[in-house]
């Protein structure tokens, strides 16, 4: 055993449960939900809202049409790519399902 010359950090003992849990690339595609408006764009984006990322790296889109199902099948390859970069864990598909697009609920102000 390994003595320490210093206390660590929250963000270490994080990062090492988080890795001792598998749950480190499972994290990292979860954030290609969070960056899919900056990925495709305010047009596509409109249209179109990343839902979930399974654990094998299926990224699940809700279109609002099937037009914009076939457009966004023929953007996944460049999609993908933007997705994928500098990320650990790698998303492999995008499948649409077809529905309405709800308006995520307005933030709330913080409570003085």
């Amino acid at each position: 055993m390994t003595r320490r010359n210093r206390p660590l950090t929250l963000g270490e003992l994080v990062g090492s449960f988080l890795s001792r849990k598998g749950l480190t690339k499972r994290l990292d595609l979860a954030g290609a939900v969070e960056r899919w408006p900056e990925i495709v764009g305010e047009r596509v984006a409109r249209n179109a809202r990343a839902e979930a990322v399974t654990a094998d790296g299926i990224l699940w889109v809700q279109v609002r049409s099937s037009p914009w199902a076939m457009e966004l099948s023929l953007m996944a390859p460049r999609i993908l790519a933007r997705l994928n970069e500098g990320r650990d864990g790698q998303i492999r598909e995008l499948r649409c399902k077809v529905g309405p697009l709800t308006e995520p609920p307005p933030p709330q102000p913080e409570a003085p």
